[in-house]
């Protein structure tokens, strides 16, 4: 089932209305010819809310089903006609078998259509579809689009809302059908990116610092960490995510969030795992496990190693400091065509660089 329409002015009015989120990224926005937007009713009277949500189509509105294979991309962030978004899409592409392609979002229109449809090309369809509120998560047209995908794509945009609208809904359930099921190949970027880890960073109060979250692990601003319950994506497991890394000093935030998923959530210090991400970068895994890295910035992969937390609690400076090895970390360049790589099966790669991590008092250390 396909829905269709929109007037090109409502694009632009989204934009600028949600466009100032923290974790927004503008992407591709690009009015397509073919996106329009209809009000339609739900399908067979069934899922939430009184009319669809905005769906954007661009290709052929009939159905196919073609032959895909799982993988994931994971993108950084700020990834508008780089190197490491191309190959993204190409790669989400070549897994979907040419089927239909949705795009997730909260905020926003319809800017990546035409690029995958067009410019990168190659799929049956493309279906953005704004899903902002717990309605049109629950809403059957929602539904039965995701279900339908054969790749599924979650765009930047603000990941609170993610979690608030999505968690705990039909939506959560098509796409862990989807991917874990029908095994279609799944990505995301920026906030996208935020809740691919079985474990996540939500955002809920505003964008942390990793000063402030080295200076008070339980800050009002990391107010969002969960997972657990959320999107069930292979190799994702233990794993908490964040982009947009070395351009905005994120790497002693999402160290903290790990030694807050071993302190609070029940995550053992040798299994809690992070990936970080730079803008214009992007990791594409592949069905067994092994990725490349592509683009102009690193892909980070951590894993707890020298023991629990020494002190982790409301107000007090982090210390997770175990010899200043209690992270170890693989730093992987990316390159144009992928030439380094990661094992998520091993947790291990090739072409990076080996270091540890910790922080004693706050003061958060590499070496």
């Amino acid at each position: 089932m396909k829905v269709k329409s929109f007037n090109p002015l409502m694009a632009l009015v989204l934009i600028f209305v949600f466009g100032c989120s923290e974790e927004f990224i503008s992407t591709n926005f690009k009015d397509s010819k073919d996106a329009t937007f209809a009000s339609a009713k739900k399908p067979g009277g069934g899922g939430g809310g009184g009319t669809s949500p905005l769906v954007y189509l661009t290709g052929d509105p009939t159905d196919v089903t073609t032959s895909t294979s799982f993988g994931i991309a994971l993108i950084g962030g700020a990834d508008s006609d780089t190197n490491a978004e191309t190959a993204a899409f190409q790669f989400l592409i070549s897994k979907s078998g040419g089927g239909d392609f949705v795009v997730l979002r909260s905020s926003g229109s319809d800017g990546y259509n035409d690029y995958v449809y067009s410019t990168i090309g190659g799929v049956n369809s493309v279906e953005t579809i704004i899903v902002d509120s717990r309605a049109d998560a629950d809403h059957a047209t929602t539904e039965l689009l995701v279900r339908n995908a054969e790749a599924i794509f979650i765009a930047g945009g603000d990941q609170s809302n993610y979690v608030n609208y999505w968690k705990d809904s039909k939506l959560e359930d098509a796409i862990n059908y989807a991917i874990n099921t029908k095994h279609v190949p799944i990505g995301g970027t920026s906030a996208g990116l935020a809740i691919l880890g079985q474990f996540y960073y939500g955002a809920f109060r505003g964008s942390i610092t990793s000063a402030s979250a080295l200076a008070n692990p339980y800050d009002k601003n990391m107010d969002g960490i969960g997972g657990g319950t959320f999107l069930a994506v292979n190799y994702m497991s233990d794993v908490i995510t964040d982009s947009h890394y070395n351009e905005r000093d994120r790497q002693g935030r999402h160290f903290t969030f790990m030694a807050r998923l071993v302190q609070d959530f029940g995550v053992t210090f040798s299994n809690v795992k992070g990936i970080g991400v730079d803008e214009a970068t992007s990791v594409l895994v592949e069905t067994n496990g092994s990725s490349k890295v592509y683009g102009a910035g690193n892909a980070y992969f951590l894993q707890g190693f020298g023991g629990s937390p020494e002190v982790c609690q409301s107000k007090t400076n982090l210390t997770w400091n175990r010899g200043g090895q209690a992270v170890k970390a693989y730093v992987v360049p990316g390159t144009a065509n992928g030439t380094n790589t990661f094992n998520f099966t091993s947790w291990s790669g090739s072409g990076g660089t080996a270091e540890y991590w910790s922080a004693v008092s706050g003061n958060f250390v590499r070496n």
